[in-house]
């Protein structure tokens, strides 16, 4: 267990004495850093889809009445602009509401009603399991936990879940229906998922003939560096595996545009979207048609978006250096802590000692500072080993960030510390 260096018995009266975790919670900080949600600048910079809403009007381009019933799968443009942007024929690309979430979540409880396509519908099954890389995306496991699907923990490696598990897995239980992926910037650990790892996921055996690949390709546009990484195409993977219909895949504008009031993706063979068209229709008459009309001609096309992500990255760059920097100086030399660098995405991974999470948590929030509870990024919330934070940068200021970045190391420091009494 780590041991803190003792302090010095005198200093000189100009050297300032660094702040304690005591010191830190006196200052009274008030901030939630438990979503990673946009902050007020990264909305203003779509501030014109509000001032313009009046003047973009109501027909689309091929004279639809965007005010009225109608276009389940979404407006054609808005389907174009999703092909573009996620590198699919637009006949296979359903535009929707604001959120990605939804659409994963109706996808699963369609399949758990009625099946996936020539299949039996899950819940008449003996019992439903699904594949959870974790650390993960807590709101992927509440889908699985609300919907009764048990969760099976993959373990990860440095280019995405380790394959030579979820294969063996997958390979003689039917039960298993599918696997959640976050591939571009995972959520929360940043991991690049390779080549590879996607042609695996296409190609491998799977004793459920129904077995689905989740992909949530939700950072696909958030890079914080000039590298700007690229997905794996998954669906043309699974098409020429002869796989066709596994790939499901997730995205939204939320994080680049308004992230309550956006436009969701999903892409998948056609056979699966006329799937997702026969069971939504009777959920909807139609998706918020002038919200889509209103996103295409404000963002106009890929080079648009890309625009506009590049102030986004100006924005949420420095917050992000601010937290590396703070950790660095703050616990660079702790041992058995560490964190990751992400190149893009919305979260910071900071693992501490074992058995530690839950109570720099609870010291962080004595101190004014909530955090994403511990444990939140595996399934059913139990991290076995105690050990993983995610940090969310995204919605303070970049003051607030600097203050929540020292009160995060001071509220660890003040664990261990606690551990050598």
């Amino acid at each position: 267990m780590a041991t803190l260096q003792p302090r010095a018995a005198a200093r000189p009266e100009t050297d300032v004495m660094p702040m304690t975790y005591d010191d830190f919670k006196k200052l009274g900080m008030r901030l939630d850093m438990s979503r990673g949600k946009p902050a007020p600048e990264q909305l203003d910079l779509s501030r014109a889809l509000l001032d313009e809403a009046g003047t973009v009007g109501f027909l689309s381009r091929d004279g639809i009445d965007c005010r009225n019933y109608g276009h389940g799968l979404g407006l054609p443009e808005a389907r174009e602009f999703g092909a573009e942007l996620l590198d699919v024929p637009a006949a296979q690309v359903v535009a929707g509401g604001n959120s990605s979430l939804e659409l994963m979540h109706d996808a699963l409880a369609f399949a758990m009603l009625h099946g996936m396509p020539d299949g039996d519908a899950w819940c008449k099954q003996n019992g439903v399991s699904f594949l959870c890389p974790a650390p993960g995306y807590d709101r992927h496991f509440a889908i699985c936990e609300a919907l009764g699907i048990r969760m099976i923990t993959v373990p990860f490696n440095d280019d995405g879940p380790d394959m030579d598990f979820v294969e063996a897995q997958v390979r003689d239980d039917a039960s298993i229906k599918g696997i959640w992926c976050v591939p571009l910037y995972s959520n929360p650990t940043g991991t690049l998922w390779s080549a590879e790892v996607t042609q695996r996921l296409a190609s491998m055996h799977a004793a459920a003939a129904d077995f689905r690949v989740m992909w949530d390709d939700a950072y696909r546009f958030h890079h914080l560096t000039d590298t700007h990484h690229v997905t794996p195409n998954l669906i043309e993977a699974c098409s020429h595996a002869g796989h066709p219909d596994r790939a499901l895949v997730f995205a939204s504008l939320s994080k680049v545009t308004l992230a309550g009031a956006s436009v969701a993706f999903l892409a998948s063979s056609q056979r699966n979207i006329a799937w997702w068209q026969k069971h939504v229709s009777v959920r909807t008459i139609g998706p918020d048609k002038l919200n889509q009309l209103r996103h295409v001609r404000f963002l106009r096309d890929r080079a648009g978006l890309a625009r506009l992500m590049e102030r986004h990255r100006a924005l949420l760059k420095p917050k992000f250096d601010a937290v590396a920097t703070l950790f660095g100086e703050l616990l660079g030399n702790v041992p058995e802590v560490s964190w990751n660098g992400p190149e893009g995405g919305y979260f910071i991974s900071l693992y501490v000692p074992r058995g530690l999470a839950k109570r720099t948590v609870e010291l962080a929030a004595d101190a004014g500072l909530v955090l994403t509870p511990a444990g939140a990024a595996y399934p059913y919330g139990v991290d076995p080993d105690d050990r993983h934070l995610r940090i969310a940068p995204s919605f303070p200021s970049l003051d607030e960030v600097r203050q929540a970045a020292r009160g995060i190391a001071l509220s660890l420091l003040r664990a261990i510390e606690e551990t050598r009494r």
